[in-house]
């Protein structure tokens, strides 16, 4: 990073455990497993019949007065996106427009958005009609889209589909007037969100941020390109025990939905203000896969240790100064072997010491949110001392040499390294600092 060091002040979660951050925690600390059989569709045709979906909120009960018309704009994602940055401003002490109008304590051109977002599906019941509309002889007629399909679909449809909302909708309903901005690179999206975030903050363009990710996978159209991929497990009667990264009786992953939100801030504004510093952003890291095939990760797992060292060259620290892992592990057993072989290569030896917490048994993958959710949980459990029980890895595949256990561990986290990518495309790294109250 740069010499303005960049802080984290506030963070909220809405995931499959719950609709706080501190569900996410107990879930995972008591290692809950939220996975079931789909709800939100009949899953009946699909190989894959699990997800991990979010319980019931209301939205509106999210939104000032002022903003609750547009929630009938508001697709999934914009949705968790909404819940999920609320709590976060508001476990920062920052005072926004949305959360109280008469007390705002926050400068809105100092403070800026970026949100990572994954392919948003629109619902089949709105789409439907339209393509009813333009079927001749059993087949799809494009020419009848243009003149009969789209007419049949709200002008306003597109917004709310466009994976730039969830960033509008909440700069609009907090006043962040700040650099606004969205990565769309799926599971990738949310760690180079918040490094593009802290980046802002480093250019003195911005003396807060808000950051994370958001994305909702428990979709029909979704769930069928998961399942047409490959990518799903087809061990649909324990959902309990369905997904198991890194495990030698892995099957394939659960896809589900979810959103996480962090609050960035330049130090010196952070300790200005009396805010509560949970932890400090040091290093970040990214690099692309480059298998050919673009359907699983090299298998050498090189692009998840090129972006691991370079994290580690960002906050100028060693393998061994790392006190937890945060890996992607999605259950799908050649893509977690070469996580780990690239996590073990960019660490050398001290990968087999330290403690690795896969938290995707209990929450499934939640796409473009999967990474901020991960930030949130180390983040957690540096405050708390405590890393949380592995789930569904009883029996380690053969070559992965992660430090993983099944019981939850006290410990001082001094470092945490968060790891994620995307099916055949970007890697990336984080690393959290414990925050010692040292002014460099």
């Amino acid at each position: 990073m740069t010499s303005r060091r960049v802080v984290i002040t506030g963070f909220g979660a809405i995931t499959p455990l719950g609709i706080t951050s501190n569900d996410l925690w107990t879930g995972l600390t008591n290692a809950s497993c939220a996975i079931d059989t789909t709800k939100a569709f009949d899953p009946s045709g699909f190989t894959c019949k699990l997800a991990g979906e979010v319980p019931d909120f209301k939205i509106q009960k999210h939104l000032p007065k002022f903003h609750r018309k547009a929630a009938k704009l508001m697709c999934r994602d914009i949705q968790l996106a909404v819940v999920a940055a609320e709590e976060a401003i508001i476990s920062s002490g920052l005072i926004t427009k949305g959360i109280d109008p008469d007390k705002i304590n926050v400068d809105s051109e100092r403070f800026a958005i970026n949100i990572g977002a994954g392919v948003i599906c629109c619902e089949l019941d709105e789409l439907s009609p339209a393509v009813a509309k333009c079927i001749t002889n059993n087949k799809f007629d494009t020419k009848k889209w243009g003149t009969d399909g789209i007419s049949s679909i709200t002008p306003l449809w597109l917004l709310k589909y466009l994976p730039n909302m969830p960033a509008c909708h909440i700069a609009i309903i907090h006043d962040i007037q700040g650099p606004n901005n969205s990565i769309v690179c799926a599971e990738a999206a949310a760690h180079l969100a918040i490094t593009e975030a802290a980046s802002v903050i480093s250019r003195n363009s911005a003396d807060i941020a808000l950051a994370g990710g958001c994305d909702a996978k428990v979709n029909a159209i979704m769930m069928l390109r998961q399942c047409l991929a490959g990518r799903t497990t087809t061990q649909n009667d324990d959902p309990q025990t369905a997904l198991r990264p890194f495990d030698a009786d892995a099957k394939g992953s659960v896809f589900g939905e979810g959103s996480a939100m962090l609050v960035l801030e330049d130090l010196q504004h952070a300790q200005d203000r009396n805010a509560t510093i949970h932890a400090e952003l040091v290093g970040s890291g990214s690099s692309n896969n480059i298998d050919p095939s673009y359907k699983h990760l090299e298998a050498d797992g090189k692009s998840i240790q090129y972006a691991i060292e370079n994290a580690l060259e960002d906050a100028g620290i060693t393998a061994e100064d790392i006190d937890l892992i945060m890996p992607h592990g999605i259950g799908i057993p050649q893509d977690d072997l070469a996580e780990a072989i690239g996590i073990q290569n960019a660490l050398g030896n001290a990968a087999e010491k330290i403690p690795t917490w896969p938290t995707k048994s209990m929450l499934s993958t939640t796409g473009a949110a999967s990474g901020a959710i991960d930030v949130v949980a180390a983040v957690m459990a540096m405050k708390n001392g405590l890393i949380g029980p592995a789930k569904n890895i009883d029996n380690k595949a053969a070559g992965c040499k992660l430090n993983i256990s099944t019981k939850p561990q006290q410990k001082d986290i001094r470092y945490a390294l968060c790891c994620s990518y995307t099916f055949g495309g970007n890697t990336t790294a984080l690393i959290l600092k414990k925050f010692d109250g040292q002014v460099k």
